[in-house]
């Protein structure tokens, strides 16, 4: 059965997903129910609808948080950035990656605008609080080397390290296939089974059924 990520009120997150840009990565918007702020989490691209998702919020956005640094989950960071003065967080070894926004973005026709500095360095075992709720940052490299999961209150948010019944690509600068397959593991798939992922593309999957049936996971498997 698919899952509606709209209702798992349970958590206190209210989490909005926009599909943005040519690669429709997922950008989320979220902050905690009846909180007046909250956070953009990579927002790649169509910098305009996500300050259109943001609009209402009356303390506006007070972080901008990255799982990686690929073109596709960057692309607008100067856009919010400037618009809200949030700061970016992004763990140190995508660093190199986040630099080169401009050039990636030139190796596929697109152009897109440097992202300023960030201001705030993410680490494995970090707690991040925010207004009304706090995540847990993870570090799961082997998609990017800066790879990171957060991890909230019955959800997380993963990036491209797993999506609903496959992984992350390997073949891009500082991609390893064994090492995403090793933090997936004790990153990810550590978590509780009812855990909801919220996956850099595509819909929304369960520890539980990434654990029972991602063919790249299960034994006997792809990888």
């Amino acid at each position: 059965m698919p899952i509606d990520a709209s209702n798992h009120d349970q958590t206190p997150l209210r989490v909005e997903t926009l599909a943005l840009g040519p690669f429709e990565s997922n950008c989320y918007l979220v902050r905690a129910s009846g909180s007046s702020s909250g956070v953009v989490i990579d927002p790649g691209a169509d910098g305009d609808r996500i300050l259109a998702g943001v609009a209402d919020w009356p303390n506006g956005v007070s972080a901008i948080l990255l799982t990686h640094a690929h073109l596709d989950h960057v692309g607008a960071v100067a856009d919010v950035a400037r618009a809200t003065g949030a700061p970016v967080h992004l763990h140190p070894a995508d660093r190199f990656l986040y630099d080169a926004a401009a050039d990636q973005g030139r190796m596929f026709g697109m152009a897109v605008e440097q992202p300023p500095a960030p201001d705030k360095e993410l680490s494995d075992g970090q707690t991040l609080r925010l207004e009304g709720f706090e995540f847990s940052v993870r570090h799961a490299p082997g998609h990017s080397p800066g790879g990171v999961v957060f991890v909230g209150p019955g959800i997380a948010f993963v990036g491209d390290c797993v999506f609903a019944g496959s992984i992350g690509r390997t073949d891009l600068a500082g991609g390893d296939t064994r090492t995403l397959l090793a933090s997936i593991r004790s990153q990810i798939l550590t978590l509780p089974g009812s855990t909801v992922l919220y996956t850099g593309h595509g819909p929304v999957t369960t520890v539980e059924r990434e654990t029972a049936s991602n063919p790249f996971l299960i034994p006997g498997g792809y990888a």
